[in-house]
């Protein structure tokens, strides 16, 4: 594994938190390629680089990937990729909850879904100038108050989402994907196939993917031990190899039962549960 150089978490400012959890930043030496799968998510990726460039690619279609960029943004997923780099990357990661990425990117998230893209091809340019300023800050606490300024200023001047979509999102969320299609189309009146289709138009994927996504981000958060994603639960323990019940696992995460979600984990993370969990347990 690369050595970790700088990895540096920064709070938004408090109006922002509603909106943007946490800025990562992070400087890292490969002296050989370094490749890591990616699991998929009802999430949009932000990199903002100035370092060594790094490739995105989807096994299902390179046209969804990228090469040699610094600076991205990866729609919504529903299925893993990888990406590659050498050399020392420096940059902040942001993960965004995909209807206040429609608001910062100004774009519908159906024209990104399943697709990396480098930020000087997206609409204004804004993005690919605000790299430049973040190269040229001093340290962290600079950078991250030059995104806490930038941010807010792009929200305050963008439209905010239909408040029955925001509703309908924030209903999946809090239900950890569990919730019925059906019910929330009741519950706001609309038919399924409108509910359908607003959100493949605005979050970029249909409402059905989307729960499955937040089912199994919150087993992969716990079991892979990769920290709070949308919908993890608190105060769980990562299970150790071995002594896991994977049955009960699936039942916890609203699985219908054990090969459902297994077929999640490889298709959403590339490799099964128990995998994953053996992955990173100490040698020996």
């Amino acid at each position: 594994m690369a050595p970790v150089d700088e990895f540096v978490v920064g709070l938004p400012e408090v109006s922002l938190r509603p909106f943007v959890d946490r800025y990562v930043g992070y400087r890292q030496r490969a002296d050989i390629p370094l490749v890591r799968r990616e699991s998929a998510g009802v999430f949009v990726v932000l990199i903002l680089g100035w370092g060594a460039p790094l490739d995105v690619t989807d096994p299902r279609s390179a046209r969804r990937g990228v090469t040699m960029v610094d600076s991205f943004v990866a729609g919504t997923f529903d299925g893993w990729c990888t990406t590659r780099t050498v050399g020392v990357g420096e940059g902040v990661e942001l993960l965004l909850a995909p209807l206040t990425a429609r608001r910062l990117l100004g774009l519908p998230l159906s024209e990104l879904t399943n697709r990396a893209v480098d930020v000087g091809q997206l609409p204004g340019r804004w993005l690919h100038r605000l790299r430049g300023r973040l190269a040229e800050m001093p340290g962290w606490p600079e950078r991250f108050a030059l995104l806490d300024r930038v941010l807010a200023a792009r929200l305050a001047a963008s439209p905010p989402v239909d408040a029955r979509l925001d509703w309908a999102w924030r209903w999946l969320v809090s239900s950890g994907g569990q919730g019925s299609v059906g019910v929330l189309a009741d519950e706001l009146g609309w038919s399924r196939r409108h509910l359908a289709s607003r959100f493949r138009e605005e979050v970029g994927l249909p409402p059905k993917m989307a729960a499955r996504l937040l089912r199994f981000q919150r087993a992969y958060a716990v079991l892979t031990d990769v920290g709070p994603t949308a919908g993890a639960p608190d105060g769980v323990d990562q299970p150790e190899v071995g002594a896991v019940d994977w049955a009960t696992v699936a039942t916890r995460y609203g699985y219908y039962d054990q090969s459902h979600l297994i077929r999640d984990f490889r298709q959403f993370a590339g490799a099964t549960p128990a995998a994953l969990l053996a992955a990173r347990a100490p040698a020996g």
